[in-house]
Order: C-alpha cells, then structure tokens, then sequence
C-alpha cells in the first residue's frame, strides 16, 4: 500500500526560480520527483492510523504495561497512582491510548469524555513528576521498537500531554 506523493517545492524554473540544471528559464528542468513519507527506510508508506500500523490493541497494552514496570518503583509519582487498582489504571490508560490513535471507542463508551485535565486536576502533577513520567513512558515506547516516524508521532502526543497536565510550580 503506497500513500500520497506530493512534489516538493515549487515546478522547476516557476517564477524565475533556478530548476535543477540551474537555469532560471525553466530550459532543461526536470519534473518534481514524487515523495513517499515510509515509517522507517524502505519501510512502508506512512498511511492508516497509528493504532493499525503499530499492532493495535496488544502494542498498546504492552507499552502501558512497561510503562507501570518502571512507576512502580518510583517514589516520586507512585504515591499518586491507585496501588490497590493497578489493573484498573493499565485499563485506563491503554483503552484511553488506543482510542486516541484511532482504536476502539471503549475507554468513552465506558468512562465518558476523557477529560484529561480534569481527571489529573486532584493530583499535584509538578514539573519533576512530569519528568519522571516522562523518563518511564519514554522508556516504554523505546521498549516497543516502532519505526521511527511512528515512534516520533506517538512520542509527540505524549510530550505534549505531559506538559498540558503540569498543575503545581512548587
């Protein structure tokens, strides 16, 4: 399956731009070469959701799982997960991550809106504990060994939302 190839750039010699003989008058240009982004080299096109092209449900599953490995012994967020619920939270935070990349709609048929903000708002999430969540949780996507434009996509989101949950400055 290939996805879309789009020319980089403007057309050769367009607007007394050099082509690639490196004249401006378009004398000698060379059509614009169709780009493929692949997911790793000379892996496949970059198409479908992240869910699909890393493995679904069972991916997802192990990455959360790696991820707690780590939270477990960490005394910094520890305290603020649900010990006595820790099969719970792995449910949580799988079913929320295969939903966002495009997977089952579960984690919402069960739980409602994600509200993640809220939902994180009771807990003194400080710029430290983002950090260390953020070591464990990068530990876990390197533990997957996804290609690397999938592996960048997923990370991204999850930096993202580590910053977005900070709350406390202290």
């Amino acid at each position: 399956m290939t996805g879309p190839s789009l020319p980089i750039g403007p057309p050769a010699g367009a607007a007394g731009r050099p082509d690639s003989s490196g004249r401006a008058d378009g004398a000698g240009a060379v059509p614009g070469q169709p780009v493929t982004l692949r997911v790793g080299s000379g892996g496949a096109a970059a198409s479908g959701s992240l869910f699909d092209r890393i493995g679904g449900a069972p991916t997802f599953d192990r990455l959360v799982r790696r991820f707690y490995e780590g939270v477990q012994h960490d005394e910094v967020i520890w305290p603020m997960y649900p010990a006595d619920d820790l099969e719970g939270a792995i449910w949580r935070l799988s079913q929320f991550l295969q939903q966002y990349w495009g997977g089952p709609s579960t984690y919402s048929e069960q739980r409602g809106h994600p509200r993640l903000r809220m939902r994180h708002n009771p807990f003194h999430i400080t710029p430290e504990a983002r950090e260390h969540w953020l070591q464990h949780m990068h530990d876990a996507v390197e533990s997957l060994g996804l290609a690397p434009l999938d592996e960048a996509e997923l990370w991204g989101y999850l930096d993202r939302a580590a910053h977005a949950m900070t709350n406390a400055f202290d």
